[in-house]
């Protein structure tokens, strides 16, 4: 890490005083800190640079002459209420420094700054905004804490990778077909990293409309466009020393790859409408169902950005070839679904068990938790005898062998039954995609993927 890099790795720290030689004190003191401090000699300076570039915080001192600094204390709260201000205060103005928290300062230093208390100061304003940064993201969004549920030999060996990375701060590709866990154990690396007690942030590639990605991922300046009323984090920037999931990165738009690239290489975007660039600390996790190296071959994926994401690359098996782990998985759906339905959750009995394992779970994890809620919601009488798994393939003429042929590999069997299922939906659809998905409890795009896999990609309605 350069000394530059060094110096900005803790934040951005805005130094307003008018006197100079105190300046350049503390704009020293706090870049051997690890700090990157910027001066301005006055409020009007101040006002001037935070409106060209992001600050993460503003150290300024009280009495200078014209506008002091509680006046620049109002206006920044005003203009941008989410810098936090360290008030600088002489030991006779303590009682100006009490008025300016009132006002809204996050704490105040006395002068001459000793420079432990001024880096204690600095540090503890930041973490409360980070806090404060995390506090909002999280009232939007549901944290699963779940920890993954496995027994089989294929479920261990993702497992011990996911725990090996996690000491790291290598970027991770989770790659598998949806349902399958790979969220769960995004949030098992964050936990298990030295970034546990940082911000974990989930953001959904396939789900931002091109015209919102720019801001969506790296915020912007309030005013940089139309409807932009105030500033806005990014997803980056929310993420600062913890960590991000870049779910279904495969489905970004190419627009968007090469601005991706950079944040990832060289820890630092550009936020719409400042006139710097923003640098951050971020540990990149990203997850998809796609095969993103056919995605390079054909041109949709860029192959330095994939090579990028591609350093530790974990694969998520399918339900169907870790069979072994059904029983403890459908044991805590039950268990955690009855709960929340405020009712006893009843036994999986040996005949579920076996109707449960021999289904090939095409939407996998998830399709079987959704199996299991709505047993025990619509039928709760009989618990879990009816359950609504979609038949095996139809019975064919007299004579017909419906076992599995050749050597009995389970593996070509289950294959062949997924392609028999498959056929089944869209006949029943009557060949519209949307109800063929719904009639497979899968999402209309895992749909795409299972017909292009058979070889059935042309056939069907979209709508």
């Amino acid at each position: 890490m350069t000394e530059t890099e060094k110096r900005g790795a803790r934040g951005r720290v805005l130094v307003v005083e008018d006197e100079a030689y105190v300046r350049e004190s503390l704009v020293a003191v706090l870049r051997a800190k690890g700090f990157d401090a910027e001066p301005a000699a006055s409020a009007a300076a101040a006002v001037a640079l935070v409106a060209k570039a992001p600050v993460d915080l503003v150290l300024s001192d009280l009495r200078m002459p014209g506008t002091d600094g509680l006046e620049l204390l109002r206006r920044l709260q005003s203009a941008s209420p989410e810098i936090p201000v360290i008030i600088l205060t002489g030991h006779g103005n303590v009682a100006s420094a009490v008025e300016c928290l009132k006002a809204g300062a996050s704490d105040y230093v006395l002068k001459p700054a000793d420079p432990e208390a001024l880096d204690v100061a600095v540090q503890r304003a930041l973490d409360a905004r980070s806090l404060r940064r995390e506090v909002r993201y999280l009232r939007g969004t549901v944290a699963p804490s779940a920890e993954p549920v496995g027994e089989s030999a294929a479920w261990r060996k993702v497992m011990a990778m996911v725990d090996a990375a996690a000491a790291t701060d290598a970027t991770v590709l989770l790659i598998g077909e949806s349902g399958t866990g790979k969220e769960l154990l995004a949030r098992r690396l964050h936990r298990q990293s030295p970034r546990a007690s940082a911000p974990f942030v989930r953001v959904n590639c396939a789900a931002i409309p091109l015209e919102m990605w720019e801001s969506e991922f790296f915020g912007h300046r309030k005013g940089a466009f139309t409807g932009a009323g105030a500033d806005r984090d990014g997803r980056f920037h929310l993420a600062h020393r913890g960590t991000l999931l870049l779910d279904e990165v495969g489905a970004m738009p190419a627009a968007g790859q090469a601005k991706l690239l950079r944040a990832i290489q060289d820890g630092e975007f550009d936020r719409l409408g400042d006139e710097q660039p923003t640098r951050v600390d971020v540990r990149i996790v990203a997850s998809t169902n796609s095969d993103l190296e056919a995605e390079v071959q054909q041109g949709r994926f860029r192959a330095d950005l994939f090579y990028r994401l591609n350093v530790v690359r974990i694969a998520v098996p399918p339900l169907r070839d870790r069979t072994e782990d059904i029983a403890p998985l459908a044991g805590v759906a039950v268990a955690e679904i009855a709960a929340r339905l405020g009712r006893p959750a009843p036994e999986v009995s040996p005949e579920t068990l076996a109707r449960l394992r021999a289904y090939p779970w095409p939407g996998n994890v998830r399709e079987l938790r959704s199996v299991i809620e709505r047993a025990l919601i619509l039928d709760p009488a009989h618990a879990l005898e009816n359950l609504d798994l979609l038949p095996g393939p139809a019975p064919g003429p007299p004579g017909h062998d419906a076992s599995p042929r050749g050597d009995l590999n389970l593996r070509d069997a289950l294959t062949r039954l997924e392609r028999d299922v498959l056929l089944e939906a869209q006949r029943r659809s009557g060949g519209v995609r949307k109800e063929a998905a719904r009639l497979l409890g899968i999402d209309p795009r895992n749909l795409a993927y299972y017909l292009r896999k058979h070889g059935l990609a042309d056939g069907g309605e979209e709508g």
